[in-house]
């Protein structure tokens, strides 16, 4: 078993590397569905990219998928298909043709957007019918005393440390202004079984932790991950993760 040391050592700065190793991939049923609804399987766009988590699964359907993203270091990480391309660029300034698009999602990302002027980009670049897919997975469930060890530290410890843009995220995009015809959607989640050093390395993702450790408050995430590492039995046991999978899908 690690000891709790070694699990906040390994646990900090691990960035953009860090986001394409520990970010859950999301079920094959998802792009499989997204396909299924566009009007062609020419070109899909994926905005908000990351490090091509649901790019490259889209990969899978379309002839070609062009994934944009602001971040230098998601483009530096992401996973290379021989038909996807991606390119460093705000949502709200897509380097790409009028009605060009089939499919545009966004997963993960649309809280970060500014709604209005992405919604001038996706009516310039979509195809007529084409589909619009604002995709979030909740808050991760574990089971039993972990799950509610978790359930404190993401709601009274790191909570504080979110942006009120993560509310967003929380309440499934419920709360989003969206101007499109609705499609309505299957129920999905993201099931894993992950160790403890997954586990961990998925929480070192978030940009909560990033600010709780730029406002001095180390204390919190070392206090977390010692609890976690004492309750988790041996770091290489596998416990069950599950995330909800939330969208907001319409017709533009």
């Amino acid at each position: 078993m690690n000891s709790p040391s070694t699990v906040v050592r390994n646990w900090f700065d691990q960035g953009g590397q860090a986001y394409s190793r520990f970010r859950p991939e999301y079920p094959l049923e998802l792009s499989a569905f997204l396909a299924s609804i566009a009007p062609n399987k020419t070109l899909a766009v994926d905005v908000g990219c990351g490090t091509g988590q649901l790019t490259c699964q889209l990969a899978d359907h379309f002839t070609s998928v062009a994934g944009f993203d602001p971040s230098d270091e998601q483009i530096d990480h992401a996973v290379p298909r021989n038909n996807v391309s991606y390119e460093c660029a705000p949502a709200e300034d897509i380097p790409l043709l009028s009605r060009s698009a089939g499919l545009i999602t966004a997963a993960q990302a649309a809280h970060w957007f500014d709604l209005p002027k992405f919604y001038t980009e996706v009516r310039r670049i979509a195809e007529p019918k084409a589909v619009l897919a604002l995709i979030s997975y909740g808050v991760l469930r574990l089971e039993g005393d972990l799950g509610e060890r978790f359930k404190h530290f993401y709601w009274q410890e790191i909570g504080p440390y979110w942006p009120a843009e993560r509310q967003l995220v929380d309440t499934g995009y419920a709360t989003l202004e969206f101007p499109f015809t609705p499609i309505e959607t299957p129920s999905l989640s993201i099931q894993l079984d992950w160790n403890l050093d997954e586990f961990l390395g998925y929480i070192s993702t978030w940009s909560a932790v990033r600010q709780a450790r730029e406002a001095g408050r180390e204390d919190l995430l070392h206090g977390f991950a010692r609890d976690l590492a004492a309750m988790w039995g041996s770091s290489k046991d596998r416990r069950s993760v599950t995330w909800p999978i939330n969208m907001r899908v319409g017709r533009v």
